[in-house]
């Protein structure tokens, strides 16, 4: 299964979300922000590479720590050699050898995300309580929609009051996907700098059951795929 993290405005937390759902559903995670990426570096070749040509998919993904990833570059020139419409190809190509798959997307609509949704099974959408957050995870789903990629999953991050939790299940209802809330928590922020899971980095975190409540969510979202899939 390949899922599309994404959300439309920058600064919500996608990357962050990205590499913990990563770690707990055992996924390769793919940063797919050629431009800006956040996720760990990596020792050997990378995203950009691959899309341009320069290497294969499966030689550039790596164990870091506890997860494996298919690492971006960090030079303007490596994000305008690559390639955007080798992307679908590319995450077929992990997805087949290892299983899971979670795309860390870059933020924007349109073309900015494009490749990266319609080469995914499933989209989950981050946006954290505020209005304009929202409005772009609206306009992301919208996107979804034209791209016949369903949403499995919608994450407000960065809750912290009991009107956040009434935000959400607006959300929820009217976005038409199962919401998580992920606390605003200290350790989740230094855990991403570190460029580490939480579940490695402080597993009492009160914010890992959330990411474990996505999980679940993530993993009926698939069952549910793969019956959809089966021939009649």
């Amino acid at each position: 299964m390949i899922l599309a993290v994404c959300g439309g405005k920058g600064g919500v937390g996608k990357s962050t979300v990205s590499l913990n759902l990563a770690r707990e559903l055992g996924a390769v995670a793919v940063d797919a922000d050629l431009a800006t990426p956040d996720l760990p570096r990596g020792r050997g070749p990378d995203l950009h590479d691959v899309l341009a040509g320069r290497a294969a998919p499966l030689e550039a993904v790596e164990a870091v720590d506890e997860i494996d990833l298919l690492p971006c570059g960090r030079t303007l020139a490596g994000a305008r050699a690559a390639d955007l419409t080798e992307l679908p190809k590319t995450l077929e190509l992990v997805d087949r050898q290892f299983g899971r798959v979670v795309v860390d997307c870059p933020a924007g609509l349109a073309r900015d995300v494009g490749y990266q949704i319609h080469g995914a099974d499933a989209v989950v959408l981050v946006t954290t309580p505020d209005r304009p957050a929202l409005l772009n995870a609206f306009r992301t789903r919208h996107l979804a929609g034209e791209l016949d990629t369903p949403v499995a999953s919608v994450v407000v991050n960065r809750a912290t009051a009991d009107e956040d939790r009434e935000i959400a299940a607006r959300a929820e209802d009217e976005l038409g996907a199962p919401t998580t809330l992920v606390p605003r928590r200290e350790p989740l922020a230094e855990s991403f700098q570190a460029g580490t899971p939480l579940r490695d980095h402080d597993p009492d975190c009160g914010a890992l059951t959330a990411f474990e409540t996505l999980t679940e969510r993530i993993e009926e979202s698939e069952r549910q795929i793969a019956e959809d899939a089966e021939p009649v």
